[in-house]
């Protein structure tokens, strides 16, 4: 494989994420790229790459080193340009979410890839943590029927400038684009079926030192008449749900079950029981999953397996192309204050692909 990214995020996919990996024996780092040749020092650290094997040139390093698949760490609005020159060196892609920074550009990626017939994943690290993969296989059991609605609540104190890193003070829609990216993500996955409508209100407090919406709102209707809650917000007095320690509560038609900072309980439905009482923290507390890796580690270790002839990892781009799909909706619906078909963004974006001019593939930047 080639890394491509070795700063910011990519950082730690050098010194994290990799090195179990390559400790496996499940892959090998033959090159590292990266614009800022200061940060091509992770890949020598962390990889142990030499420094020939270290590029600042994407299409020097692709040109010069044989690979089975790239990865992408690097902004959104730059994995197109990786992405046509992953193709056109016939390698797989691993990438970090979103597919691309706009619905248009996902769209003509999707299509790239299906074209081609590559195979490219999509890192939705958050969904394949222990306490959420737990909470998915628990309400897929059947052990609850059918879900009603579910409620997820990320709640952080980060309002002071610089204190959920300096670039997403400065961008617009910061907590949908990096917060709800995951969460809507992870909703739709907990329900098990693809949302239909999103309606969304998002915003900036007087407190808060951004200059987008660091707050959100978000009702979700699914296909199969559920329901979903999410309220994120990074600007609050304190954080009582910060990140990996999430609120979740999914109200199901035989039970309530609840995840709160990675504890997992459910309680029963007793049709003779008392219509109200029941305490957060005195139910049936259930164990977590057991498996050697999570998250990152075990998205990696699911796209070498789909490499070597297993099923699809489940964030492939193509399935993932609904996320990103639904957070664009949100941001809409958030932009235009009235509900948003997600069909119809889609829709609109795959019509806008059509009628542009067939694009050439994007040069190394």
């Amino acid at each position: 494989m080639i890394q491509v990214g070795t700063g910011g995020f990519g950082a730690t996919w050098c010194e994290r994420f990799l090195p179990p990996i390559v400790e496996k024996r499940r892959v090998e780092v033959v090159a590292a790229v990266d614009l800022d040749a200061a940060a091509l020092e992770n890949a020598e650290r962390y990889l142990g790459l030499p420094p020939e094997r270290c590029y600042t040139s994407i299409a020097e390093a692709f040109s010069e080193n044989t690979a089975d698949f790239c990865t992408i760490v690097v902004p959104p609005a730059a994995h197109e340009a990786v992405v046509d020159l992953a193709l056109e060196n016939g390698m797989d892609i691993l990438s970090e979410k979103p597919i691309a920074d706009t619905v248009e550009a996902s769209v003509r990626i999707v299509d790239k890839v299906r074209q081609s017939g590559t195979k490219m994943g999509i890192t939705m690290s958050h969904r394949f943590d222990q306490d959420k993969t737990t909470l998915r296989e628990e309400l897929r059991s059947g052990r609850y029927g059918r879900v009603g609605y579910v409620v997820l609540r990320l709640t952080c104190n980060c309002r002071t400038y610089g204190s959920w890193g300096t670039f997403r003070h400065e961008m617009p829609d910061p907590l949908l684009v990096e917060g709800g990216v995951h969460h809507l993500d992870i909703l739709a996955d907990l329900v098990g079926d693809e949302c239909e409508i999103v309606s969304a209100d998002a915003w900036n407090p007087p407190w808060g030192e951004y200059a987008g919406a660091s707050q959100a709102l978000v009702t979700m209707r699914f296909r199969n008449g559920s329901r979903a809650l999410y309220e994120g917000a990074k600007s609050n007095a304190a954080g009582l749900n910060g990140w990996t320690e999430e609120y979740i509560r999914a109200e199901c038609e035989l039970g309530t079950v609840i995840l709160d900072h990675r504890r997992l309980e459910h309680f029963p439905y007793r049709p003779t029981g008392p219509w109200a009482g029941a305490r957060e923290g005195s139910g049936q507390q259930l164990p977590l999953l057991q498996r050697p890796a999570w998250a990152h580690e075990w998205l990696i270790e699911q796209f070498v397996d789909w490499l070597d002839g297993g099923p699809p990892m489940a964030t492939n781009v193509e399935a993932n192309l609904r996320s990103v799909v639904m957070t664009h909706a949100a941001i809409e619906s958030s932009h235009s204050g009235r509900q948003v078909q997600v069909d119809e963004v889609l829709r609109r974006a795959v019509e806008a692909v059509r009628l542009d001019q067939p694009r050439a593939p994007c040069g190394a930047r």
